[in-house]
């Protein structure tokens, strides 16, 4: 029987129109919505970050301003919102806020980078050997929910009333945050990350450095985030305690001291200082530190 001619298949023709669309589609993907060099966007993107807590803030006095109108508390225990104002400003116009400022805030900087130091070893510890985690992770954990006021008497009779007692709280305040989130975060690396690496001939040192941390990062930067928050607190709760002339004047010292005095519109200027300053570095270098990391893996929903 003769062979029967081969049968012509023909390839699919696809409209050019809809290449193109596709092609369009696909580049509005990879396009970040809300481009930084748009102008009218990175405005409104402003405002809504602004506008908010602005909203609060007036709200907040207005209230505060109607409570002391009403004279439901005495003038000790409840001054006006323009009196905390007045303190808060004489202390900016003679220079002592400043003086508060950099008291506390290096303290805080210097402890926070160092318990970066001590936590990121104990964290890496903690998350690569079972044996460690059982023996230290629960008392890591503990670490972090004992209140950091209470080291202050313990670090004043060991190391009396200067810097290193002050540091020492602030380290055990901050130390167990940063260490759990760093555990945190790596718990959630895939597992295949670090396979891959030992395959490739990554040691312990390099598999850590070059995977774990990165991959890592999301988890460690809310430990870090949390930890220096509660290194800001440790601080304050030493600066209220540990007071000595040697020691200098902090935000907490000046807290100290409006009690001491019975002076409600120094102790109300003392704990929104301290609140401002930690919304501040919050702002200032956490916040854009986190929306870095985020949009360098597509996680932009949040900003």
């Amino acid at each position: 029987m003769p062979d029967s001619p081969a049968e012509t298949v023909d390839e699919p023709s696809v409209d050019p129109a809809l290449d193109a669309s596709v092609g369009a589609g696909l580049d509005a993907l990879d396009t970040p919505v809300g481009s930084a060099t748009d102008g009218p966007g990175r405005t409104r993107r402003i405002l809504r970050q602004v506008l908010p807590p602005v909203v609060v803030l007036v709200v907040v006095v207005v209230i505060w301003q109607a409570l002391w109108a009403a004279a439901i508390w005495p003038e000790y225990k409840l001054p006006a919102p323009a009196a905390v104002g007045d303190e808060i400003w004489s202390r900016v116009l003679d220079g002592e806020f400043f003086g508060f400022l950099w008291v506390s805030v290096h303290r805080a900087v210097i402890g926070f980078a160092i318990a970066i130091v001590v936590a990121v070893p104990l964290g890496l510890l903690i998350a690569s050997f079972g044996l460690v985690r059982r023996g230290i992770g629960p008392i890591v954990s503990g670490l972090q929910s004992l209140p950091s006021v209470a080291w202050v008497p313990a670090a004043i009779l060991w190391f009396g009333l200067t810097d290193a007692s002050i540091y020492f709280v602030v380290l055990l305040g901050a130390v167990p945050s940063i260490a759990n989130g760093l555990v945190s975060g790596m718990d959630q690396i895939p597992p295949i990350l670090p396979r891959v690496g030992k395959v490739l001939g990554a040691g312990r040192l390099a598999s850590a450095r070059h995977i774990l941390l990165p991959a890592a990062l999301p988890g460690f930067l809310g430990g870090l985030k949390q930890g220096w928050a509660f290194s800001w607190r440790s601080l304050m709760a030493a600066e209220l305690i540990a007071t000595s002339p040697q020691l200098g004047v902090g935000l907490g010292q000046f807290l100290q001291n409006g009690m001491s005095l019975s002076d409600m519109s120094m102790v109300m200027a003392a704990i929104i200082l301290i609140l401002f300053v930690g919304i501040g570095i919050e702002l200032a270098v956490f916040r854009p530190l986190e929306r870095t990391v985020l949009r360098a893996r597509g996680l932009t929903g949040a900003f």
